[in-house]
């Protein structure tokens, strides 16, 4: 007879504020925020601490909206590197404690317990000892929702761990009635506003109406109001309602084999010549090439997409074309990016530009070719250069076109994920 599994959703609070105000003693007992760009008030709050949510500043809302609310906030610049180095060594930390556990995101993971639950007692003992070591090693406060599957860990959490002293609560199917099926419709996972809508509208406001309703009926439900197409979404909500979840914690799980390295890049000011797109082209397909190499693979397919800024009156295209052979040099993808722009941009003015390489192959299984006598070169060449950027920085080496005023790659060399390093 196998046992309930026992899976812990962990959840660093107000994570990014939190990183800094351990950086920052000075701003402990301070309204803090981090935000994209301090210096715009039409910035985008990023995390906002327990303090500045006291003043009702919330994360994804205006600088200039959380000024108003709170005039002597602390605005922060992101440091993601920072950010993600903090996040790997509480990651660590909570593999010293079982060997399974799955980032959900930068501040969330999930962990599976029950093989060494038996080494500390009961879970929220557990979870109390992690929490604690999580705490004097980084300084990060943690929340832990506890239930056997990840559905029920996640919801724990956010509904209840994140709004009690001691930051940990356990959803059993004891107290699932008077917890999970008492709360409101749009606090169920994957559940957002537009669902939120469409479930008020059959009655369903609470996740117990939901969980209460049976699946075929259900499934009726939803085709009257979201089509033929529903009954796959259906079950997924009528279990998530009901608590059931049968995916595993899963190490790794984000590192499957990709189909597809791509890039997208938002521009500063409308591009409305082409040598400037072929520099932007250029920047975008040297990082796919570098980052199709460090993960070992080539591909055939080039992808283009050009888009506008006035997104009411739509432009651009999304073309691709393939290759004759496979390749992750960044020339070979550029002269096909630069062909795909020429026969099908119009000539309206680009404020966005992707560059993706698909149906990948290893990088170690191709076929040389007659009329490319110098891939090898070309290949020993870009590796050298990416081993030089892996040590010193993506600025060691830059391609001239990439410090003209079009050149984005000394502003993104920044960046991490589109925030600041």
């Amino acid at each position: 007879m196998s046992r309930e599994k026992v899976i812990m959703l962990a959840d660093c609070q107000s994570f990014y504020a939190s990183v800094e105000k351990m950086e920052h003693p000075e701003y402990k007992d301070l309204p803090l925020v981090v935000a994209g760009d301090p210096e715009r008030r039409s910035g985008i709050i990023l995390a906002a601490c327990p303090i500045a949510k006291e003043y009702g500043v919330t994360t994804a809302e205006r600088i200039g909206d959380a000024l108003a609310k709170c005039p002597n906030l602390i605005i922060v610049k992101p440091r993601m590197q920072l950010y993600i180095d903090i996040s790997m060594v509480i990651t660590r930390i909570y593999e010293s404690y079982t060997d399974l556990v799955e980032p959900y995101s930068i501040d969330e993971q999930f962990l599976d317990v029950t093989g060494s639950l038996h080494l500390y007692g009961s879970p929220e003992e557990m979870a109390h000892l992690i929490q604690k070591r999580v705490q004097l090693e980084t300084g990060i406060y943690t929340r832990f929702g506890i239930a056997a599957n990840k559905i029920l860990a996640k919801t724990a959490c956010d509904n209840y761990a994140k709004k009690n002293e001691s930051g940990k609560f356990t959803l059993s199917p004891a107290n699932i009635a008077e917890t999970l099926w008492t709360l409101p419709i749009d606090k169920m996972f994957m559940v957002g506003s537009r669902m939120t809508r469409h479930f008020n509208a059959m009655g369903l406001d609470t996740i117990g109406k939901l969980a209460a309703t049976p699946l075929e009926k259900f499934k009726l439900m939803m085709r009257r109001k979201m089509g033929k197409q529903s009954d796959i979404s259906a079950e997924l909500y009528w279990r998530i309602a009901n608590g059931l979840d049968d995916s595993p914690v899963t190490p790794g799980t984000h590192q499957v084999a990709p189909k597809t390295v791509g890039h997208m890049m938002t521009l500063p000011r409308d591009y409305r010549k082409l040598d400037e797109i072929k520099v932007v082209l250029l920047e975008l397909a040297e990082l796919v090439c570098q980052r199709c190499r460090g993960k070992g693979y080539m591909g055939y397919v080039v992808t283009v997409g050009l888009m506008g800024a006035d997104y009411d009156n739509s432009s651009g295209f999304n073309r691709q074309m393939k290759m004759d052979d496979p390749s992750n040099v960044t020339n070979q993808v550029y002269r096909a990016a630069v062909q795909l722009v020429s026969k099908h941009w119009e000539g309206h003015p680009v404020r966005k530009v992707g560059v993706s390489l698909s149906k990948l192959l290893p990088d170690d299984q191709y076929q040389t070719s007659l009329f490319d006598l110098d891939r090898e070169k070309n290949m020993a060449l870009e590796k050298a250069t990416d081993a030089l950027k892996r040590k010193y920085g993506d600025t060691i080496i830059l391609r001239a076109a990439s410090v003209s005023p079009a050149g984005q790659a000394l502003h993104r060399a920044e960046k991490i994920g589109g925030h600041y390093k």
